[in-house]
């Protein structure tokens, strides 16, 4: 059974293009923002996904554009990767140290878009240049989970350096969803028989 998909958004503030195998494959992040490229280089490979990302656009204004599309593309493809969701593990729940930061994060695929984010008192803050920011980050996060139709929460349990957290953030969601969509029965896991909703 395949377990991949590809999806392109295209509008006035942004151009993306992702690709997303659960099974694994290559890693291959193309964006105008560096700490955005490294942080879903992160998702790829601690995921162990097969991904690919090529967005452009107006990262001149603002990375708020580019960081949410590609929230919205990468949810939208994950959400059609995992088709009738027959099966999975549904939950995935880790807890990730980055030297002094601790975040743990922990995800449903239930069919129910939603994210509850706490990243800390770090707002404000720029990472790398152009600068993506930790509400840039809370956007990605909201993006995907609904348009990958799951829950998602993010919680700090230590704060500490910014980078360090986010980057806590973002493998700890790449393992999660790893953990979450991984096939463990021909069964699914809802006492209403299917995830939907």
């Amino acid at each position: 059974m395949l377990r991949s998909a590809t999806y392109e958004r295209s509008s006035k503030e942004s151009q993306i293009t992702v690709a997303i195998d659960l099974d694994g494959g290559p890693v291959a992040i193309t964006t105008p923002v560096p700490f955005l490229s490294h942080m879903l280089e992160q998702l790829g490979v601690h995921g162990r996904f097969g991904l690919s990302v090529e967005a452009a656009g107006d990262w001149m204004v603002d990375a708020h554009h580019l960081v949410e599309d590609t929230g919205i593309a990468l949810g939208t493809a994950f959400r059609s990767a995992l088709g009738d969701r027959v099966g999975l593990a549904r939950f995935g729940d880790r807890v990730i140290p980055l030297d002094e930061s601790l975040v743990q994060v922990v995800v449903d695929v239930s069919g129910r878009g939603m994210a509850v984010l706490d990243l800390g008192g770090n707002h404000g803050v720029a990472l790398g240049s152009p600068a993506l920011y930790v509400e840039h980050v809370e956007e990605f996060f909201r993006a995907f989970a609904r348009h990958g139709a799951l829950t998602l929460h993010v919680k700090t349990l230590t704060d500490g350096n910014t980078h360090h957290q986010v980057e806590a953030a973002f493998k700890g969601f790449a393992r999660a969803l790893n953990d979450a969509s991984r096939i463990v029965s021909d069964a699914g896991i809802s006492s209403k028989g299917l995830l939907d909703g």
